[in-house]
């Protein structure tokens, strides 16, 4: 319990710091004059959006589902998914642990459930390694140095000392753990028990080679990631002072706000504001305060629209488990 608290109460922190260096320093007449020359048909097509993404995010989830369970019903896959992104609003990461409770059922166990999720957020992770790599070749004239500067150097070592070697080595210390676990699990208890999860586990992972239509995933992991991108591009019409860039720069923006998401802070707050309004400040050369006008008109449509749709669907599902 203690160390939640603790867990939850950085992660605040760490939201608090990155919220103050987005904001210092802004001219707020400034802000709240670019704020308020919003197009509303972009700013609406960009909650359009938003929603597909969603949808095709509950599909994909389903369609992982349905070789375990396949009587898994669409609704309350739907429900789950808005509940879990309500909770990840206030607590990053429980969301996932939350939503895979509420379709846990006799064929679904709660570690099969946390294996779909596992899967998925390894082709999102794949995903957004693409989006660079697609923004790289797109516009490598507007992308190349900052990419090299700023990522590809320091993790290729530039000082002496290598991010490769560090996630090889955790990498080599998980697999010899799972080596104990399983060498142990006859004569363990607690060795047993943890086997037996992590096959659970497994079996969700593992789910995905079962589905009867296999090209369904890619599809739908496709669909996500396009509406993420033309979420970025909507945004920028949104504000005529970012409408002139194009799809090329919606690419990198999307990528660099997804990284947001990694961030241990409650919805991205902070985090998301800071990366993407240092990246279209520095990179884009967006005129003062609407980098922030952007992050915030972004991210802030998108929380609302997952609150307001994980408050109905928390109460639907509150009312049927009554029922």
């Amino acid at each position: 319990m203690k160390k939640n608290i603790l867990k939850y109460a950085v992660s605040f922190i760490l939201a608090g710091v990155l919220v103050f260096f987005a904001f210092r320093g802004v001219d707020w007449s400034a802000f709240w004059g670019g704020l308020g020359r919003t197009r509303l048909f972009w700013l609406g097509m960009f909650v359009v959006f938003s929603l597909l993404a969603l949808v095709f995010r509950e599909e994909r989830w389903r369609a992982i589902i349905k070789p375990i369970d396949a009587e898994a019903a669409r609704l309350d896959i739907w429900d789950a998914t808005n509940v879990g992104n309500l909770v990840n609003v206030v607590l990053p990461g429980a969301g996932e642990f939350v939503r895979c409770g509420y379709i846990t059922r006799r064929k679904m166990t709660y570690d099969k459930a946390l294996g779909t999720i596992v899967c998925e957020r390894v082709c999102d992770f794949v995903a957004i390694a693409m989006l660079f790599a697609v923004a790289l070749v797109t516009g490598w004239g507007k992308f190349g140095d900052f990419f090299m500067e700023q990522i590809w150097l320091p993790l290729t070592g530039r000082l002496g000392f290598s991010l490769w070697w560090l996630f090889a080595g955790v990498l080599l210390v998980v697999a010899a753990l799972i080596w104990c676990i399983f060498h142990w699990s006859g004569s363990n208890k607690v060795c047993g028990k943890i086997a037996g999860w992590i096959r659970g586990l497994g079996a969700g992972f593992a789910s995905i080679t079962k589905m009867k239509h296999k090209w369904l995933f890619l599809l739908y992991t496709v669909l996500i990631w396009t509406m993420y991108v033309l979420m970025s591009w909507a945004g920028f019409k949104a504000l005529p002072p970012l409408s002139g860039l194009g799809i090329s720069d919606a690419l990198f923006i999307s990528a660099v706000g997804n990284i947001a998401s990694v961030i241990p802070v409650p919805g991205g707050i902070g985090a998301y504001h800071y990366l993407v309004k240092t990246t279209l400040e520095t990179l884009f050369g967006a005129p003062e305060n609407m980098g922030l006008v952007y992050a915030v008109l972004c991210h802030e449509s998108h929380a609302i629209l997952i609150i307001i749709l994980g408050v109905i669907s928390y109460i639907r599902l509150t009312l049927r488990k009554k029922s």
